[in-house]
């Protein structure tokens, strides 16, 4: 596809994600125009005089709740990459409703003003938490996969079309555990909630190159999935904070052991790629044979976080958040 004439919009621009595509768009694909959408003025400001004040820049402040204001920042635009969402846990629990309206409410404002808009793909971010949730934050996200999947039967003939990103941990990223490993270990400890932990960990950059390569390769329906690494919870505070004393302070609401990318019962329906895997929508209204190259997966395989068959070390974490043992 050509990027250089296209038109792309990021909700939550603002975000950690939506600064690392705007650099890595911006600086090797060129588009005609990338419009940040947030609704933080500030969080714009600081963007613009941090280095993101590109001529085919546009900042639209508004809030994914507002389907309106959706509408009209879509105008003209080809390509949405929907990054806005609730995603702390606690945070979402204690607010429910709140976390109901951005992340479940702000995905259909979106699906109906890229309809609307006559938008030709829409990739929405997703996550692990999405995968037999236990929580809220998990629900929601879950509930959000499904509408942007089934959204492709309100596109019919229109050419929108819709498809999901999910995958794990980010490295370093707002509310991660390493910028918190990191500040306790200035106060000689740091805390775990459970020793046998495991987690899919994926730096910035990677999810925004696969976020990239999910968006021409979409055909509408999918929900991509990378083939990263995963750790365990141990390994990654001797990465962080070698020999800092570690305590041990017990799981926490809502939280899993371990994570699952893609489930058993998802994998009847998915195939393997070398990079990723992709699970296909299994409804009739869809073609079957759009990803007939991959490989089709095992009974009873469940792409889990414990059951990895790539693992980082120390000093492979190290290196993915850049930081000096």
């Amino acid at each position: 596809m050509d990027w250089t004439s296209a038109n792309v919009l990021v909700t939550g621009g603002t975000g950690s994600f939506g600064k690392k595509f705007a650099e890595i768009v911006l600086r090797e694909l060129n588009p005609r125009r990338l419009i940040i959408f947030s609704r933080d003025e500030l969080k714009q400001h600081e963007m613009r005089v941090g280095g993101f004040d590109h001529p085919n820049i546009r900042y639209f402040i508004g809030d994914v709740r507002d389907a309106d204001r959706l509408y009209r920042a879509m105008h003209g635009v080809d390509i949405v990459v929907h990054a806005a969402a609730l995603k702390q846990v606690p945070a979402c629990e204690y607010n429910p409703i709140e976390a109901i309206k951005t992340n479940v409410d702000g995905a259909k404002n979106v699906i109906d003003a890229a309809l609307n808009a006559g938008v030709s793909k829409v990739l929405a971010l997703s996550t692990d938490k999405a995968v037999n949730p236990i929580n809220l934050y998990g629900a929601t996200k879950l509930c959000a996969e499904k509408l942007f999947v089934q959204s492709n039967a309100y596109a019919g003939k229109s050419g929108t079309r819709f498809s999901c990103v999910r995958y794990g941990n980010v490295v370093g990223s707002r509310g991660s555990v390493i910028p918190l490993f990191l500040q306790q270990r200035q106060a000689g400890h740091i805390t775990v909630t459970d020793p046998r932990m495991t987690r899919f960990w994926i730096t910035l950059e990677q999810g925004v190159r696969f976020v990239i390569s999910a968006i021409e390769q979409m055909h509408g329906g999918e929900v991509f999935v990378p083939r990263i690494p995963s750790m365990n919870i141990m390994d990654l505070a001797e990465a962080m904070a070698p020999g800092i004393e570690v305590k041990q302070i017990g799981i926490r609401p809502g939280e899993k052991i371990h994570e699952v990318l893609v489930s058993e019962d998802e994998a009847r329906h998915s195939v393997r790629l070398t990079d990723r895997y992709v699970v296909l929508p299994v409804y009739p209204w869809w073609g079957q044979d759009l990803w007939s190259d991959g490989e089709t997966l095992s009974d009873g395989f469940s792409y889990s976080s414990d059951a990895n068959d790539e693992w980082l070390t120390i000093d492979q974490l190290r290196a993915m958040a850049e930081i000096e043992s």
